[in-house]
């Protein structure tokens, strides 16, 4: 019996033995790293409250962009209809993004856009002061438009030394001295923009040449051959359909405005800085001026995130 229960006892240790080495030799549970689930960035809402802006046609858009860090970071593009209703006015951004922002910058992009960067073309601008911008159109001209002035006159110096048509033409000069000075006292712009004269004749508003300089000749003379080394143009040849040159510009309007470079539209800008009625009792050679029209015809606004 003894020699029985001793078997049976030797029989456990080996079966704990066998367990033993099992267990040692046994693959090893497979580590599960730390991973952590990618976590979906959070957007949060920037509105925008822009009055004055206009319709740019199908070939561009307003695209607004906020400074992060020193980058532009795009919030997104939208159009505005001929009434000056924007398409949109809430913009879905990156949270962090937003918050860390310190200037919002609206610029005006060709469609399509090749390029991810903001065009040249700035028209408004501002710091972020707590969770608002106001916006102006600084990024046009740093200088600003606070001291502006507009004289011109009434004269054809292109037509060969007649006087028969001398209401046919006009020259944004100043002529009362001893020679002629610039008559327009309009700041430096900022990249991507141009100042333009026009003449509003029988309502159709006629282009006298874009230019960057107040004193020079501007760069272009569609309807004449030359003329003073100061922007203007006579109005002798080549007219634009429903009108007929030599004419009497007098009862109409003379306008200075300010273009996007390259141009969106043939006709003038939202941007007018300096405008006014021609006198119809006006002298020819006789100093007119114009108006500020700064208040009437620059947009404004701001965003808030």
């Amino acid at each position: 019996m003894k020699k029985i229960i001793l078997s049976g006892i030797t029989c456990l240790a080996l079966l704990a033995s066998c367990s033993d080495d099992d267990d040692d030799n046994a693959t090893p549970a497979p580590v599960v790293p730390n991973t952590q689930i990618p976590q979906t960035p959070t957007n949060a809402n920037l509105s925008m409250n822009l009055s004055g802006l206009e319709d740019l046609g199908s070939n561009f858009a307003y695209e607004g962009w906020i400074i992060v860090n020193g980058s532009p970071v795009s919030t997104g593009t939208f159009t505005v209809d001929a009434s000056g209703n924007p398409s949109k006015t809430t913009f879905s951004v990156n949270q962090a993004q937003l918050n860390a922002a310190t200037m919002y910058v609206l610029s005006i992009e060709p469609v399509p856009d090749s390029d991810p960067a903001p065009a040249a073309t700035k028209i408004l601008a501002g710091p972020f002061s707590g969770n608002t911008a106001t916006v102006s159109t600084d990024p046009v001209s740093s200088a600003g438009f606070n001291n502006i002035k507009g004289e011109y006159i009434l004269a054809t110096p292109t037509d060969g030394g007649s006087n028969t048509d001398e209401y046919s033409g006009i020259w944004f000069l100043n002529n009362s001295g001893m020679s002629p000075v610039a008559g327009l006292e309009l700041p430096v712009l900022g990249a991507g923009w141009k100042y333009e004269g026009w003449a509003v004749i029988n309502g159709v508003p006629v282009s006298t040449g874009t230019f960057t300089s107040v004193t020079g000749a501007d760069e272009m003379s569609p309807f004449s051959n030359g003329g003073p080394a100061f922007p203007g143009e006579d109005f002798l040849m080549n007219a634009p359909a429903g009108l007929s040159f030599p004419t009497d510009i007098r009862g109409g309007n003379a306008v200075i405005s300010i273009e996007p470079d390259p141009d969106n539209d043939p006709a003038p800008f939202t941007l007018k800085p300096l405008a006014g009625m021609i006198d119809a009792n006006l002298v020819p050679h006789t100093v007119a001026s114009m108006n500020d029209n700064v208040n009437n015809s620059f947009p404004s606004g701001s965003v808030s995130r």
